[in-house]
């Protein structure tokens, strides 16, 4: 989520019906499981075990701002209101698909793919700065790249495209923030919104880094606990750990990938609270860094259509954990 230009950037809180610590305990538990076994048949490369170095610095004013401490992990206990009837697109499209049955019948999932193939061509638009309540940044941005030009906006719409069908094969009802339909954007502002608006039970953001050769693996970033101006994630930030600890353990048995070597200490998770999706979130919400696009052999991963469809079912295969676990 590195970029060649700029960095990237109300419904009730969910209620828990199991600790959080418990829930956490459990998938990173799993997480490990996953990491061990990819660890035995595999092996991590040299990149993989290279000794965890310090996160790169960031252009942006998305990512200017230090990750945050440890967040609190109080789940908000009011429920949530009926989920309205919504288009697949959270973007205006007019293509309502009704939930089907199946094991996740009746739940609402949003995916962020991140960027937009045309934000390049709309520059003084996605600079505009937005308010994401305890700062503010560009309403969006370019997205990295691999070196041979493969774009994060492809990427990131690809593997969302195969999410959701994933995600609807088991009854789930899906809405997108953008799918290439729009001119730009939507800002993170919006992203974030279009998320609450859906009373989603999960929320996900797709990425992929743009980091310094050697950095390899991924990582899911968490909402750190924000309580400024109108960012107020103290009710999400514990579901949004479960979630997100779920999705790195699938994601590890799912694709064989290690978790980054260069951010979240070999655990594959990152807490940040300078990121305007997650700030502005109301409801449960991860963002995954799927790769690092400007390592080589990560980007031969990223740019392969059967890892994709991989790293899809890592993420759809986290996202159904957590919502059987409510």
């Amino acid at each position: 989520m590195l970029y060649d230009d700029d960095d990237l950037q109300s419904s009730a809180p969910r209620r828990l019906h199991k600790s959080p610590w418990v829930i956490a305990g459990t998938a990173l538990v799993a997480c490990l499981a996953g990491w061990l076994v990819w660890h035995t048949t595999n092996g991590p490369g040299d990149e993989a075990a290279a000794k965890v170095v310090p996160q790169p610095s960031r252009s942006s004013a998305e990512a200017t701002h230090a990750p945050s401490a440890s967040p609190g992990r109080t789940a908000g206990s009011t429920p949530k209101a009926p989920k309205p009837t919504h288009s697949n697109s959270g973007s205006g499209s007019d293509d309502d698909k009704p939930a089907g049955s199946g094991p996740l019948a009746g739940k609402v999932v949003v995916i962020d793919p991140g960027h937009n193939p045309n934000n390049y061509q709309h520059s003084a638009e996605i600079n505009r700065r937005v308010n994401i309540g305890n700062g503010t940044t560009e309403c969006d941005t370019t997205g990295t790249s691999t070196n041979g030009g493969y774009a994060e906006a492809k990427f990131t719409l690809d593997v969302s495209h195969r999410l959701r069908a994933l995600l609807e094969e088991q009854g789930a009802r899906v809405t997108f923030t953008q799918d290439g339909d729009r001119a730009f954007g939507p800002c993170v502002t919006e992203r974030a919104d279009i998320g609450n608006k859906a009373h989603a039970d999960a929320a996900v953001s797709v990425h992929a880094d743009g980091s310094a050769v050697g950095n390899r693996g991924f990582h899911v970033i968490l909402p750190a606990l924000v309580q400024s101006g109108t960012a107020r994630t103290k009710g999400i930030v514990a579901p949004s750990r479960d979630l997100g600890t779920r999705i790195a353990g699938n994601f590890v048995r799912d694709t064989g990938s290690a978790p980054s070597n260069y951010i979240g200490g070999g655990t594959g998770l990152d807490t940040r609270g300078d990121l305007g999706g997650l700030n502005l979130s109301t409801v449960p919400k991860v963002f995954i860094e799927c790769g690092n696009m400007r390592d080589p052999k990560d980007a031969t991963l990223l740019t392969n259509g059967s890892w994709r469809q991989k790293a899809a079912q890592g993420i759809a295969d986290g996202i159904s954990s957590f919502l059987h676990a409510e």
